[in-house]
């Protein structure tokens, strides 16, 4: 609030304003806006050119040290023995210790210097239980899961009554990592009775909450600094650098920084899980579905990692898995299964994987009906039906109005250039409809994606420019995860180190993106998240629409 002779800031109000009573049922204006709606610069954008921004990897403080942890690639490998006499007589060196049950902290006056005097250390590693997993046998257990104990978290009618021509399809996709350009790091620095965190992390609250009982204090005595962030896409959900930081801080009474390399964060992170989709469909006599079945297969994020789940499913999978389409018999159901992989979220979670496999198979219900993919789609959404999921409706003439901006935008109906092919595809997640249509050519090395037309509906649109940016963003991360995005496993151990074997989408690789929204006055939804899981699957319609090859498995290059 400012006026010519007072000022004052929203922290200053806040206090008050919070002791008020919530008034019931506020009506907001709908209309005439000085702000809302209209695109505005970013406010950290000169600070991003000239260099100034301050990202987590940047921070320094004064009198601190530098530090690299040496850890077991095999995954729930142990630290039996080491010998730290050559890595102690290292230049700068100050610190060789083990710090948990898996990691050796190495501290030293640059992190240069910290990690050519890990490269000295001699360790024996107990490479635990897990020594001869591998990529094959995690394929298997998907594949040969006890499908008797397949949770129905969705039902509409009955499936097993349907009568028609019944297709099927299995569906595959690998563990991935989140691959964000800065690796893992943190600074922090204990004082006895309090400790002062600097992270690039996206829960303060939860990183304060999981380190305050390791270094035994209180979590109003730990103060987490968030920095900028030089990519999250969930990787960041994760303390495990933060902890790290925190504890050796603890050991060495000092100001420390913990740097992941590169490799470190490709091989000791946390990964999008693997996961099987078996889906059926029965069609009537026009080819039009009567019956949908979808059952996932695979481990459980918030399961690993102890939380409770929803009626028997992971408790993201309100948020992420809809079925929106008004078919009359409709079976969501899912199969836990356990892996000893450590398992993170990714940008849109468990859409990413739900969407490559439902919207896939039904551009293989609309092939074989030998209707087009769009029109496909738009005639099972003509019945403006809503549909009750766990607690949130979702409406498919929205999905509907969104999948038609997308195909207008693309002009859809409009031959293409001799070699030129496109696809369609869109899904419903975090309150938010996404559509997007893609189109490509086949070259020597595989699909050449020239241009993708991108459309949403994530309710009233505050500042156009950013939700422009998201798009793009989604549309280059789901690009990457569809083409050549995989991590595998061989002996326990993470094969992929780095970005020549992790490789993302290249400047010259990127396509020409188009980002669309549904003008609306909705409540806000998710923007960021939506636009990734209709990538791929778009991407292998339109491969099939050039090749008449159905893709499978992800990713498409391998």
């Amino acid at each position: 609030m400012e006026r010519p002779s007072r000022k004052l800031s929203y922290g200053e109000l806040a206090t008050a304003a919070g002791k008020l009573p919530i008034p019931d049922n506020a009506q907001l204006k709908t209309g005439g806006y000085k702000i809302v709606g209209k695109s505005t610069p970013r406010l950290d954008t000169p600070s991003k050119v000239n260099g100034s921004a301050v990202y987590g990897i940047d921070f320094r403080v004064p009198g601190m040290k530098y530090a690299a942890l040496a850890r077991c690639e095999v995954i729930g490998g142990k630290v039996a023995d080491f010998d730290a006499a050559a890595a102690k007589q290292m230049p700068g060196v100050t610190f060789v210790d083990k710090i948990s049950d898996s990691a050796i902290a190495v501290v030293a006056d640059s992190t240069w210097n910290a990690i050519k005097a890990r490269r000295a250390l001699k360790v024996t590693w107990d490479e635990g239980p897990h020594k001869d997993l591998n990529s094959k046998s995690i394929s298997d257990s998907l594949h040969n899961a006890d499908e008797s104990k397949a949770v129905k978290f969705f039902s509409v009618g009955d499936v097993s009554k349907a009568d028609g021509r019944r297709i099927e399809a299995i569906y595959e996709l690998p563990f991935m990592a989140h691959a964000p350009m800065e690796p893992g790091n943190s600074t922090a620095h204990f004082r006895g009775t309090e400790c002062e965190i600097w992270a690039p992390t996206q829960v303060p609250q939860d990183c304060r909450d999981t380190i305050a009982p390791l270094i035994g204090l209180k979590p109003d005595q730990v103060k987490v600094n968030v920095t900028l962030i030089g990519g999250g896409f969930g990787r960041r959900l994760e303390h495990d650098y933060a902890v790290e930081a925190a504890l050796l801080s603890k050991a060495i009474n000092a100001p420390v920084k913990i740097t992941w390399t590169r490799e470190d964060d490709m091989r000791c992170s946390t990964y999008r899980p693997v996961s099987l989709h078996k889906l059926s469909a029965t069609l009537d006599a026009n080819g039009w579905p009567i019956a949908f079945t979808h059952r996932i297969i695979g481990p459980s994020i918030n399961g690993q990692k102890g939380s409770q789940s929803v009626q028997g499913v992971d408790a993201d999978f309100p948020d992420e898995c809809s079925f929106i389409y008004p078919v009359p018999n409709v079976a969501l159901e899912y199969v836990i299964t356990e892996t000893p992989v450590p398992l993170g979220w990714m940008r849109s979670v468990y859409a990413l994987q739900m969407v490559f496999a439902s919207e896939s198979f039904i551009d293989e219900l609309a092939a074989s009906a030998g209707k087009d993919p769009l029109e496909y789609r738009l005639h099972l959404l003509t019945e403006d039906s809503d549909v009750k999921y766990f607690d949130a409706t979702w409406h498919a003439s929205r999905l509907r109005r969104v999948l038609q901006l997308a195909a207008d935008k693309a002009e859809w109906k409009k031959p293409l250039p001799p070699g030129r092919h496109r696809g369609i595809a869109c899904f419903g997640c975090f309150s938010s409809y996404a559509a997007e249509v893609v189109e490509i050519s086949i070259e020597k090395d595989g699909p050449r994606v020239h241009r993708v037309l991108a459309a949403i509906d994530c309710g009233q649109v505050v500042n156009p420019n950013i939700l422009d940016q998201q798009i793009h963003s989604a549309v280059i991360y789901g690009l990457t995860n569809a083409l050549r995005a995989q991590i595998t496993i061989e002996n326990g151990r993470v094969m992929q180190s780095n970005f020549n074997d992790y490789e993302p989408i290249r400047m010259s690789e990127a396509p020409i993106i188009e980002a669309h929204f549904v003008s609306s006055t909705e409540p806000p939804s998710g923007a960021g998240e939506p636009p990734v899981p209709p990538l791929a699957p778009a991407l292998c319609s339109a491969i099939y629409a050039a090749t008449k090859k159905r893709i499978r498995a992800l990713p498409i290059q391998t």
